[in-house]
């Protein structure tokens, strides 16, 4: 099944799967990524990690434009959803 299909609540389900089992403990191991952005590509498990919201998921794209991109808080339970040509918020 294409991610595209899949429902906002297994994107999130995904994405914070990737984070917990893959991503975490790179980005959170020194602290210097507290309250940064990581932008998650759902596909692929590939991420990116800025300051804004913005820059983490433009930088996560431009190495994959069909990203599907779900984006957290480093350090924080709030994240969004940033895939195709909206921007949902998740609290």
């Amino acid at each position: 099944m294409d991610i595209e299909l899949y429902e906002r609540h297994d994107l999130a389900r995904r994405a914070k799967d990737l984070y917990e089992r893959c991503i975490r403990e790179r980005v959170e191991a020194d602290g210097s990524n507290e309250g940064r952005f990581v932008a998650i590509d759902v596909k692929s498990g590939d991420y990116e990690v800025a300051e804004g919201a913005l820059g983490a998921g433009a930088g996560l794209r431009r190495r994959r434009p069909e990203a599907s991109v779900y984006l957290m808080r480093v350090g924080r339970p709030a994240a969004f959803r940033f895939g195709g040509r909206s921007l949902a918020v998740r609290e």
